[in-house]
Formats: C-alpha cells, structure tokens, sequence
C-alpha cells in the first residue's frame, strides 16, 4: 500500500471522528465567534448615557440652562428629582450614578460679583472607582460648556463660576480593590462550585464506577443530591475562607449582614454545583466537562457579570443577555454587602435571580439524569 493510500485512509478516519464527535467543530468554529461576540461587545471602558438625579431648588432660567447643558452631553442622561431625599435613594437602589443639587440660592451666587463662586453638590456611588472618576469628569465638562456659553449669551465674564464640591459614597478613597475584589469572589465561586461537580460524574464514567451506582438501589434524585450536599459544604467552606481573606488581607470594610451573605452564598452554590452535574452528566468525558465548565461559565462572570466591565455602557440587546448570567446577580449583592450595606431593594432582586438560576440548574440536571448506560 503506498504512502497516498495510507494518508487517505487515515484522513477518512479522521473526518469520520470528527463527524462522529462534533466537540471539534464546536470548538474551531463555535467557540471563536462566541468570544469574538462577547468580548467585541462586552469589553467596552466607554462610559455613556449615565444617568444623574438633579435637584434644583430654585427652577429659574439659568437652573433650568444647566439641566439642559448636562442633557446635550452624549454621556450623561440627567433625571430631574423634586428633593435631595428621593435623590439620595435613587443613588442608594443604583438607579442613578449620582445626584447634583443645586441650592436655593444657587442662581444668586451665580450672579453676583467677587471671587467666591456658586457652589454645586455632586455625590457618586463610587463603588466603582474608576466610573466614579469618569462621571466626575463628564458632570465638569457639562458645566464648563454651559459656563462659557452662558457667559458668551451674557456677554460679561462670570467672576464667581461653579465649585463642583464632590462627594464619593460607599468607596470614599476610591480603592480599585474594594470594586475588584468582591467581584473576584463571585468569579472564584463561579469556577469552583462548577468544577466541583463538572467533572465527578464524567470521571466515574470513564472510570466505569458509574455502571456500580446505577445497579444500586438509590434513585437518581438520592444519587444527585447526595453529590450536591457533599461538594456544597465543601463550596461553602471555600466561599468562607475568600470572604477572610477579603476582610483581612485585603482590607475590605463589610456593612451587611451574615444572613444576606449566606443566602446568596448558599443559592449560588446550589446553582453552580447543580450546573457542573448538568455539564458531565452530558459530557462524560473530563477533558470535554472541564473546556464547557470554562466556557460557560468563567467567561461569562468574567465578561458579563459587571465586575471588570460596566452593564450600563453595554449594547441594549447584551445587557439583555447578562440577565442569563448568574455571577451577575451575586457581583450585585456581594459589592452591596461589602461597601453599602443591606440595601434591600437591590439584594432582594438578585437572591431572587439566584433562585431561579439554581432551580433551573438543578432540575435540568434531574431532567437529563437517567438510568442508563447509553
């Protein structure tokens, strides 16, 4: 038989591998125009349309120009607000990234001459430091722009100006690792939980310790919590020991609750351990469990998830795609935790998300467990 002859019979071997076993196809052709369309779209660091709760006491002409100066920038979407309370809680349920607020006498300072200008509040949910920053500097803009324009209509130069007098809450020195670190943990739980189980079921496949337990008594359902009740002590001793460590190695502050952390905790694990179950009871394989376990899930709560990258300046349509990511939910209720405290409002929504992923987890897992060697 010659050299060619060989090599076709090889290549049809191949093709017939590959036709047999489509994981190659997915991963040379599936998986690059995933990344390509996550990443293109997710990795954004443009801040745009961000929204601002302002507060005028006194809406005369000039109050009423700089509401208008702040709404012609492409970066900010000013929301008008009747008092500094509803302000203030707007900024607190993340509604809104920050509140300016103008006094009654905003108007008189503004025009009166000598060298003490008018003063502006501006406060900033700073737990993103870096967003913090970049708000501070579009609100400054806006002002300057409308300072030029209103002393140009005027024709006559503003002695006082503006003192944009800024105010950062929740993460007062803009710490980078009190925004990253909580969202760590959400990552780190995300692949630990997973891996736990992703590859345990695929393992006793291919070890033929699987063929034992199915000729046992116990049902699937015993068998498939008996593995979730295991490995989730063992996914909250890990979540435990990464919160330490946030406290005491990082200098984390912590302003919620034991029970809030623990609820999120607890429904975060029951879904990632229930998703690993789900992955290698499909997969059967290790080397196939472990590549779907990372492409399902640590690129998601690394990209979509809100912990490096920000929701809001996303594509409407992806923001929509992150309500499908789990990590999402627990990055928000972690960074509350941590530097805000239990603020209900946000924490009941995402353990509510978390709910649903875990339930979803668990019994598509049941759904696709059967007791068969096929």
């Amino acid at each position: 038989m010659s050299v060619a002859m060989r090599m076709r019979g090889l290549a049809r071997k191949e093709v017939k591998q590959i036709i047999r076993d489509p994981s190659a196809i997915l991963i040379a052709f599936l998986m690059p125009i995933i990344l390509l369309i996550v990443n293109g779209f997710g990795i954004n660091f443009d801040a745009s349309h961000m929204k601002v709760a302002v507060v005028i006491a006194a809406p005369e002409e000039t109050s009423r120009g700089l509401f208008q100066a702040l709404a012609a920038s492409p970066y900010l979407d000013p929301v008008a607000l009747p008092d500094t309370q509803a302000a203030e809680a707007a900024v607190i349920r993340g509604d809104v990234r920050g509140m300016l607020v103008a006094r009654e006498d905003f108007n008189q300072l503004l025009a009166r001459s000598g060298r003490w200008p008018a003063p502006l509040g501006l406060d900033i949910n700073a737990t993103d430091p870096n967003t913090a920053r970049i708000l501070e500097g579009y609100v400054s803009g806006a002002l300057a722009t409308w300072m030029t324009g209103l002393g140009t209509e005027r024709r006559l130069a503003l002695a006082g100006g503006i003192d944009l007098q800024y105010r950062d809450w929740f993460n007062p020195q803009l710490r980078s690792a009190d925004a990253v670190v909580p969202g760590i943990i959400a990552m780190v739980m995300t692949m630990t939980g997973t891996l736990l189980t992703a590859l345990i079921v695929a393992r006793e496949w291919e070890r033929g310790t699987m063929e034992s337990m199915l000729a046992s008594p116990a049902g699937m359902a015993e068998l498939t919590f008996a593995k979730l009740g295991c490995y989730f002590v063992l996914g909250m001793g890990s979540m435990a020991l990464s919160v330490l460590m946030a406290l005491f190695l990082f200098g984390l502050p912590f302003r919620g609750s034991i029970l809030a952390l623990s609820a999120a905790s607890a429904l975060f694990l029951v879904f990632a351990l229930g998703f690993g179950l789900l992955i290698s009871t499909l997969a059967r394989n290790q080397f196939v469990a472990a590549q779907v376990a990372f492409i399902a899930t640590l690129l998601p709560a690394m990209m979509l998830s809100g912990m490096i990258f920000d929701i809001a300046s996303m594509p409407h349509w992806l923001q929509i795609v992150t309500l499908a990511v789990p990590a999402r939910y627990l990055v928000s209720i972690l960074q509350t935790l941590f530097l805000a405290g239990d603020v209900w409002p946000v924490i009941l929504p995402n353990l509510l998300g978390l709910a649903v992923a875990a339930t979803l987890a668990v019994g598509g897992t049941l759904m696709v467990t059967r007791r068969r060697l096929d």
